[in-house]
């Protein structure tokens, strides 16, 4: 186990992984405690995420299931292998709530992140600044070196998935960029980083027009994840006053990648959005003119 004790979220994942494919072979947990030579109890801890499988465990319930195709082999083996691996996270001074450790996993192990945002520039897409004006505003924000932590915590998540290859795509309504910001520096500068990322080549950013009432209201903000080079969302994250309530059955999952194509194609195309912007940067840079 890691060394906080606490399952992980790839445990949760290779075991509902496991757990999907005995029961799609119509086996229950005694026959894989038989191939394992365990208890069922032991299954039962590795399909809930409380123990994580080793990867000999994993070929051996793989061949039980009779699950051969070999990427997906490959992709329950490398997870059972990383299972266990420390996040960039637990490495910070102050230590990250396990909420947060939780989804940072989530997102470093994401190869497509599909985000919805209504009222703020994504959290992987904001410079230091807007995020530091965001927390500042805060009731709750705490002192200078609190707020500080989670500009550099934001900052190194933003490095992080950027470094790692993966993709993303964002869909912001309009009034997120247009409305005023403490300081217009801040804001023409974070209107700035936008159009540098659309330019970038696993980026795509669009804006819902403020006239889009519809669709934007269809659904509140959601960032929804994919791994493994996967289209369908495998999670699917909401934020709430207090935490962030994470959602991983397929059920719950689909019908977020229908809302999200829905308000893609509402949105502006990359090329109105990066028009868009730069009709703000200008317009705000006027505002800034001596009269």
């Amino acid at each position: 186990m890691p060394s906080d004790r606490r399952p992980t979220v790839r445990g949760r994942r290779l075991g509902a992984a496991l757990r999907r494919f005995r029961l799609a072979a119509k086996l229950d947990q005694e026959h894989a405690a038989e191939a394992l030579g365990c208890s069922t109890a032991k299954i039962s801890r590795i399909e809930s995420g409380a123990n994580c499988a080793r990867a000999p465990e994993v070929r051996y319930l793989l061949d039980l299931y009779e699950v051969h195709d070999p990427t997906t082999r490959y992709q329950l083996e490398r997870l059972a292998r990383s299972a266990n691996k420390r996040g960039w996270w637990l490495n910070q001074p102050v230590p990250v709530p396990d909420k947060l450790g939780d989804y940072l996993a989530l997102e470093a192990d994401a190869t497509f992140i599909r985000t919805w945002q209504t009222s703020l520039v994504p959290g992987l897409l904001q410079t230091a600044e807007y995020t530091r004006a965001l927390v500042t505003a805060k009731p709750t924000r705490g002192d200078d070196s609190d707020v500080e932590r989670i500009v550099a915590i934001r900052q190194e998540r933003r490095k992080q998935f950027f470094d790692s290859g993966a993709r993303l795509a964002a869909v912001i309504w309009e009034p997120a960029l247009t409305s005023s910001m403490p300081s217009p520096k801040t804001h023409r500068a974070q209107l700035l980083d936008l159009l540098w990322l659309q330019q970038q080549p696993l980026v795509s950013l669009q804006v819902l027009p403020l006239s889009e009432w519809s669709a934007a209201t269809s659904s509140p903000s959601f960032v929804m994840l994919s791994f493994d080079g996967e289209w369908a969302p495998s999670a699917v994250v909401q934020e709430t006053h207090e935490e962030s309530v994470v959602l991983e059955d397929e059920n719950l999952t689909t019908p977020y990648a229908h809302t999200f194509d829905t308000l893609r194609s509402a949105a502006l195309t990359t090329e109105q959005t990066s028009s868009f912007i730069q009709k703000l940067v200008a317009d705000l840079s006027q505002e800034d003119e001596p009269a």
